[in-house]
């Protein structure tokens, strides 16, 4: 039951599942795409590996910034939810906290290391961003599902943890066919039409299972007038997927298309794809289990925390926006002194 929204103890807990909303939607795209370089990594060249890395140097640390927010506000303004979803989500959050750390570790001592060592770096490298990317897999489809605990939601969940890292890897192709030219952009084009499959499949397994484990979200979708209203969700996604195909193709044809294209509409993909959870999921924050405004912490704890947001939030927006200004072009080959 949805409470009064002219009420601070109705708005409030509204307003930070959205600030905790857009910090998610945030690190899956950010973060994302530097994962999906992380995991291509390993397809690559010596001297081309130099270039990927390059290509997100100047962000990737401060793409994570966007994680430790979402979490932060999962934690103060929802504490009894933060307690049920970190208790389930134990071991696939440790798995992914330690892909994080071994990605930070490599990408510092492979331009440290001796030469020799360089490529066993640049292994961890990749394995780090598929092992943080896979958990997380894990953890959207054990949350999507309400944690069942049935072998069909972990079958559901371990499908999502292959699909997610090749959604990332399309990210970081498009990434890498923006920020660099020649047989690097070329080989970035092949790998995007390669994971685009793979994207599909993991958004279309989602969207089937989501409603499938919950009668209420299949109410949600397929009660009428509901299916006309929410029918562009789909009609959009798939738009997306072909578009970027197309575009796709012709580059590989050496035809001339825009290079923002795939990453652009790559980004459109997961953003319709979390809107869709967002609405399947409201007002729960458990599926079928417990509420916003149940797991929500006090209204004048809320309050405090509130002022707080309000800051950081556009702070964070701001710096993240001017830093991809400065750093804005196509990447240098990366060199060290």
């Amino acid at each position: 039951m949805i409470p009064n929204l002219s009420e601070a103890s109705g708005w409030l807990p509204l307003f930070f599942l959205v600030a905790m909303g857009i910090a998610m939607v945030a690190y899956v795209v950010l973060d994302g795409y530097d994962l999906g370089v992380g995991i291509l990594l390993n397809q690559a060249s010596e001297s081309e590996k130099d270039i990927m890395i390059s290509s997100i140097g100047p962000f990737w640390d401060a793409n994570e910034t966007w994680l430790v927010l979402g979490v932060g506000v999962l934690l103060i303004a929802f504490p009894m939810a933060h307690g049920i979803i970190l208790t389930e989500l134990y071991l696939p959050v440790g798995i992914m906290l330690a892909g994080l750390i071994l990605r930070g570790v490599s990408f510092d001592f492979r331009a440290k290391a001796h030469l020799s060592q360089k490529s066993v770096w640049n292994f961890l490298f990749f394995f780090g961003s598929f092992l943080a990317a896979a958990s997380q897999g894990v953890m959207v489809g054990r949350e999507v599902i309400g944690f069942d605990s049935g072998y069909l939601g972990w079958i559901f969940s371990f499908i999502v943890a292959l699909c997610l890292p090749a959604g990332y890897a399309l990210l970081g192709a498009g990434w890498l066919i923006m920020k660099t030219s020649g047989d690097l952009q070329l080989k970035a084009v092949g790998w995007a039409r390669r994971c685009l499959l793979f994207t599909a499949l993991g958004v279309g397994i989602i969207s089937v299972a989501t409603p499938f484990f919950s009668s209420e979200i299949a109410a949600k979708w397929f009660n009428f007038p509901n299916v006309f209203f929410l029918l562009p969700f789909p009609v959009l996604t798939l738009a997306c997927f072909v578009l970027i195909d197309l575009n796709l193709l012709k580059m590989q044809r050496n035809k001339p298309a825009p290079v923002w294209i795939p990453f652009a509409l790559s980004v459109a993909i997961f953003v319709l794809a979390f809107l869709g959870i967002a609405y399947s999921m409201f007002p729960y924050i458990v599926v079928d289990k417990m509420t916003i405004w149940e797991a929500a912490s006090a209204t004048e704890s809320l309050w405090v925390i509130f002022w707080g947001a309000v800051v950081v939030l556009p702070t964070i927006i701001g710096y993240t926006i001017y830093s991809y200004k400065i750093f804005w072009g196509k990447t240098e080959p990366l060199s060290y002194y």
